[in-house]
């Protein structure tokens, strides 16, 4: 794992949650709870990248 990879989570968390704030505080709770579900979809795809790499890993391990 990368920490490239961490970083970039990271990144992503600082920005959504300044993005939810100062949403929350001009009163768009709509769009502050749409910024958040981005937010969350970004770092799945991130993640998502690194599990298929994990299990790719695992089947030539066991030879699947």
């Amino acid at each position: 794992m990368n920490v490239d990879l961490l970083f970039k989570i990271a990144a992503v968390g600082i920005l959504v949650a300044v993005l939810y704030q100062v949403l929350c505080k001009a009163g768009r709770e709509e769009q502050a709870m749409m910024t958040t579900l981005a937010g969350l979809v970004i770092v799945l795809t991130l993640v998502i990248k690194e599990i298929s790499s994990l299990f790719s890993t695992v089947r030539t391990l066991f030879n699947l």
